[in-house]
Parts: C-alpha cells; sequence; structure tokens
C-alpha cells in the first residue's frame, strides 16, 4: 500500500544543517494502523508531513498504491491529497465556520455539488458522534469534540490513508481512550490505512498492529507491537515501554535482595500472546510441591495479544523447583532466575 524509499530531508539555514529525516525506508499494510513513536526532535513530524509533501523531500521516494507522490506535479499533488486525510494535534479548525461547515470545506474546494455535500456531511457526523452538534462552533465544543470535526473533514473526499500528527496530545486520557476507540471504528469499517505519529507509548499499545521507533530521524526498531514491547532492543524503545509497563523496582536485583532470600527461588516470566491468559501460576501450584508469592507484575493488551512480565519467589525442593520451572518453560512462557539461594 505505502512504500517508503531512502527517504531523506534536510533543513539548511545561513549556519546550520538538520538531518530532520535521515535515509527512512519503511513498507505499511493496506488497512493497517502504523504507529511511528519518537521523542521530541526525532523527526516523526516532518515524515509524516513528507507522506503528503507538505514538506518536500530533500531524497527518496513515496509510493502510495502504486503512485509516486514525490514525482507529482503541483496540479497532480492537490488530486492526489484528497486521497490523504490528515488530522493535527491542535484541530486546525476555522473558528468562524461551524460543525457542518469545517466538515465541508474540502468537498467544497473539490468541487462536490452542494446536495452530494449535504448527504456526505451527515454521513460523517454520525460516523463521529457529532449529532446535534451540527451548528455548533469550534468555540463551543470540548477538544474530543474538536477532534471528532478533524477526523470527519479529513474523511470527507474518502481518502485511502488518514494521517494522524500527535492527534491526541492536547486531550485528557479519558477523551484521548475516546478518539483512539473512535479511529479503530474507521479502521475497521471503511478499511481505511492509519499512519499515527505519537510520542505517547500508551497510544501505540491500544490501537496499532505495528511501529516503528525513530530517533535522530531514523527508524531504529519496528515490527509488531507485541513483539517491540515484548523484547525492546534499543535503549529508546525500552524507555516508551517503561511507560506503559513501568520499571521493575530496583531491589528484585540488587545485592541486598538477593540476600534477603534465604531459600528457593525469584523468577522473571515473560508472558506474550496467548501465554499471557493462561493461569500458569495456578497450574504451577497445583502440579508440584512449591509455594509461589508473586513481588510485582503487569499485562498489557494490544491489537495483536497480550504481553507482560512477572516476578515470583519460588521455594520448595530443589527438584519441584527445576521441574516446575521446565514446566513452565514448555507453555512458552520465557523464565529468567533473578536470584538464586
Amino acid at each position: 500500500m505505502i512504500s517508503i524509499q531512502q527517504l531523506s530531508k534536510v533543513f539548511k539555514t545561513n549556519t546550520t544543517t538538520i538531518q530532520a529525516v535521515d535515509d527512512l525506508n519503511l513498507r505499511i499494510d493496506k488497512g493497517e494502523i502504523f504507529g511511528v513513536i519518537g521523542y521530541s526532535g526525532a523527526g516523526k513530524s516532518t515524515f509524516i508531513r513528507l507522506i503528503n509533501r507538505l514538506e518536500e523531500p530533500t531524497a527518496g521516494d513515496v509510493i502510495i498504491d502504486g503512485q509516486e507522490i514525490t514525482a507529482l506535479s503541483k496540479n497532480q499533488l492537490r488530486l492526489s491529497r484528497q486521497e490523504i486525510g490528515m488530522i493535527f494535534q491542535h484541530f486546525n479548525l476555522l473558528w468562524s465556520r461551524t460543525v457542518r461547515e469545517n466538515i465541508a470545506l474540502p468537498l467544497e474546494i473539490a468541487g462536490v455539488s452542494k446536495e452530494e455535500r449535504i448527504s456526505r456531511v451527515d454521513e460523517l457526523i454520525r460516523l463521529v458522534g457529532l449529532a446535534g452538534r451540527e451548528d455548533a462552533y469550534p468555540s463551543q465544543l470540548s477538544g474530543g469534540q474538536k477532534q471528532r470535526v478533524g477526523i470527519a473533514r479529513a474523511l470527507a473526499n474518502k481518502p485511502k490513508v488518514l494521517l494522524c500528527d500527535e492527534a491526541t496530545s492536547a486531550l485528557d486520557p479519558e477523551t484521548t481512550d475516546s478518539i483512539l476507540s473512535l479511529l479503530v471504528d474507521i479502521n475497521e469499517k471503511l478499511g481505511l490505512t492509519i499512519i499515527l505519529i505519537t510520542h505517547e507509548m500508551h497510544v501505540i499499545q491500544k490501537i496499532c498492529h505495528r511501529v516503528a521507533v525513530m530517533e535522530g530521524g531514523k527508524i531504529v526498531e519496528q515490527g509488531e507491537v507485541v513483539d517491540v514491547f515484548s523484547h525492546p532492543d534499543k535503549a529508546v524503545t525500552k524507555k516508551f515501554v517503561e511507560q506503559v509497563m513501568g520499571k521493575p523496582d530496583k531491589d528484585i536485583t540488587e545485592e541486598a535482595f538477593v540476600q534477603s532470600v534465604e531459600s528457593g527461588k525469584v523468577l522473571r516470566l515473560h508472558f506474550v500472546g496467548e501465554t499471557a491468559n493462561q493461569a500458569i501460576i495456578s497450574q504451577v501450584a497445583k502440579k508440584f510441591d512449591v509455594e509461589i508469592n508473586i513481588i510485582q507484575g503487569n499485562v498489557k493488551q494490544t491489537q495483536s495479544g497480550a504481553y507482560g512480565s512477572l516476578f515470583v519467589h519460588v521455594t520448595g525442593e530443589e527438584t519441584e523447583l527445576e521441574q516446575a520451572i521446565n514446566y513452565i518453560t514448555s507453555t512458552s512462557v520465557e523464565v529468567e532466575v533473578k536470584t538464586d539461594a
């Protein structure tokens, strides 16, 4: 669906040169929700603006559904952008226009007849949950309602791709969840390909199928969300995962804690996918003569499955302990011995 090849963007001033996007290669499949995450300055917002040429690339190609966006003339690009919707962090609504008039604007620009505009706008208002607010002005709307207007406006011309640039960053957590649920609903109902830029890992966790991590203008890690979350490789990715999983307590691996464990083993159990839904602890307690105490843990759901970690203290005879660990490992749960008294 979307192929990005050796994409680069360099900003130059009289005194400095900034490589905002550096030789970026990426493929995004039709109908998926693809997340791009990075801290401020990573290049993610520049990257998303390169896709529809709100920023002109210094080098590289962007190909959407077989059409090379980077090779289009200005007139061709204007038509092509009708198939690429975009929503923004700060909504970018026209404050002198009502909800209905804001949503209708792209249709007016595209030369759609008044009758068709009215029908399409009514359809979109129902889709994004704004029935009854059609004649309100942006100043009369909450942040979540404003973003719903922005989403409806972006969908007006029935795009193939929806670009979301920090679309929930200005919203409170509850409103963020409602907007993310709306995006999932739109993705499922319309089969729309969504590219979502964010610096918040819980946004990626909640709705994305795959994710790319950006740092210094480059993609440093990418893959299925559940895989990247469960096995983060780069330091920057590990920091993002800690946003939703939290850090294990330091004393679990500190010498003082090790010395305080008089018997047994402290294990870190790592769950991915279906294993996160299994009652491993109760199964082990029933099958083997061991006692298990949960120290701490966390399991999260993603679009492609659950993942998480659990720290447990297991005591019993050495033979029983080894059999219990072997049994846990046989269920595809990864086991790491943190302390061994």
